[in-house]
């Protein structure tokens, strides 16, 4: 309805203006909440890329750890809420100083306007989304000129071969020795993973124990195991949707790529992943089942298999103190087998925030995820000893490497000097070949793949598979040959080489 002159009644520029209110408090809900929401993953994870972000942000809940969602509601939507309704009174309660200045509503909104601009712009720096745009927005051709495809390249196994027992540990750095050691702390926290690394192969960036970097694409859990096993990043194609999708929405993951697990199937071993927690979280049991994995316990497994009692879940899922009594039952049982066999297990006590104290787990230091370091050090130690009293070990290469740097920011802010630079621990046990050098090594995850072959006795031609090196030749590695920050910048550019090849749809597993 409209006076003669045009204008609209009051009533309708009432509802108006009530209309363009609720717009900019909403708009300054997202804006507060992007704020908050950066502030709190900063805090929480670090800066660990935004790759990781949108990886986080676009995956399912399931199997999510319950705290972490408690912690994310309570330290940054609940805070979000509560700054916009403050905000939201200031600038548009009907003060009755404010009620005679009829351009109130605009110069509110305005205002609220450019505070959501800033406060999305610092979120966006934040979490280096601005950094994550350059990045795509130029194209590597880093695939075209140095990918080397293990279904194009000669891999020649033992005439005996022999087995693979792959431990990965959840945030299992270099970073816990002592400084005399080579860490970053006045102390040791993994005495039983030093000793393991000093009479073992240990592949190191100095002349003591030490590790490997890490790159972008594997700085979270699945991302860390993409890398291990195909020599790749775990790369964002376009699209959400796409992206979704690619991380095991439509029962595929990378399925265009060729790994460990398809060069392992396709040379008849049989293959298990042993997870804690619910395997199908971050898309861990579709990357697997793609690539040719015969059987993949977890927490609902577990549970079956009265491990734990039904119902059970602490922390992520289940201790790691089950998880080794378990992975020792499903051992036994899959050595009988007449095949080789390639088992792979992931911890998770030691995950982020503070990590889980077991019954194991003592109380000598202050810092609860200090204690529980030093507790999963124990009991893998304790783990490798009963693998070293079965039949099968004798002809079985173990590996124990860490995943990925630690997400625990604020327990490194409070005891690592911020200077100090974080590696990755990895130990070779039982290993087939013998390494030319092992110190003064720099390295990825993306290394980790040929070098596991070539510790299991198989010879590959060139000694590259994937971007990664076998760190047992005398190839440098893509990182020694091009400095670190110049390959971590270039495997965070876009690829079309990646999307094209790695995302099809094509049967790579053959059928047994």
């Amino acid at each position: 309805m409209t006076t003669k002159t045009g204008k609209h009644s009051r009533p309708g520029r009432k509802f108006l203006t009530g209309a363009g209110v609720v717009c900019v408090c909403f708009i300054s809900l997202v804006a507060f909440l992007c704020f908050f929401s950066a502030r709190w993953y900063v805090r929480v994870y670090g800066r660990i890329g935004f790759d990781s972000v949108l990886y986080t942000l676009t995956s399912s809940l399931s199997g999510t750890q319950s705290g972490l969602i408690r912690e994310y509601l309570s330290g940054a939507a609940l805070p979000a809420l509560v700054a916009t309704l403050i905000v939201s009174v200031l600038l548009f309660f009907p003060w009755k100083k404010l009620r005679n200045f009829s351009s109130r509503h605009i110069l509110a909104s305005c205002i609220s306007l450019i505070l959501s601009l800033v406060l999305i712009i610092h979120a966006a720096f934040n979490v280096q989304l601005v950094d994550y745009i350059i990045a795509i927005s130029s194209s590597s051709e880093i695939y075209q000129e140095q990918y080397r495809d293990p279904k194009d390249t000669q891999i020649t196994f033992p005439e005996e071969k022999r087995n693979l027992i792959y431990i990965m540990l959840e945030s299992m750095e270099t970073s816990y020795l002592s400084k005399e050691q080579g860490g970053g702390l006045e102390y040791n926290l993994i005495p039983e993973l030093y000793e393991l690394a000093q009479n073992n192969i240990n592949f190191s960036h100095n002349d003591g124990v030490g590790g490997f970097r890490e790159v972008s694409g594997t700085s979270w859990t699945i991302g860390a195991m993409v890398g291990h096993t195909s020599g790749v990043p775990l790369k964002v194609p376009d699209g959400i949707s796409d992206w979704q999708n690619g991380y095991g929405q439509d029962g595929h993951f990378l399925p265009g790529l060729s790994n460990l697990q398809t060069v392992l199937k396709e040379n008849g071993y049989y293959q298990a992943l042993m997870v804690g927690s619910n395997a199908a979280f971050g898309g861990r049991e579709t990357y697997y089942d793609t690539h040719g994995v015969d059987k993949i316990y977890d927490l609902s497994t577990a549970r079956k298999d009265d491990i734990v009692p039904n119902n059970y879940f602490v922390w992520w899922g289940m201790e790691d103190k089950h998880l080794f009594e378990y992975a020792k039952q499903e051992l036994t049982s899959i050595s009988q087998q007449e095949q080789p066999f390639a088992f792979t297990m992931l911890t998770v006590d030691t995950h982020h925030v503070g990590g889980y104290a077991c019954a194991y787990c003592g109380n000598e230091y202050e810092e609860n995820y200090e204690n529980v370091i030093s507790c999963s050090s124990r009991q893998v130690a304790s783990f490798l000893q009963w693998l070293q009293a079965q039949d099968f070990y004798e002809n079985t290469t173990v590996i124990i490497t860490g995943d990925h740097c630690s997400m625990d920011k604020g327990y490194f802010s409070r005891n690592v000097d911020e200077n100090y630079s974080r590696h990755i621990y990895n130990c070779f046990i039982n290993s087939a070949a013998t390494p030319y050098e092992t110190k003064q090594r720099q390295f990825s995850a993306l290394d980790m793949f040929p070098t596991t072959l070539a510790a299991m006795g198989c010879t590959i031609d060139g000694d590259r598979l994937g971007l990664g090196v076998n760190l047992f030749s005398k190839q440098p590695t893509l990182m020694e040959r091009m400095g670190y920050h110049a390959f971590y910048k270039e495997l965070a550019k876009k690829s079309d080489f990646y999307e094209t090849h790695f995302y099809a749809k094509e049967d790579l597993i053959p059928s047994t």
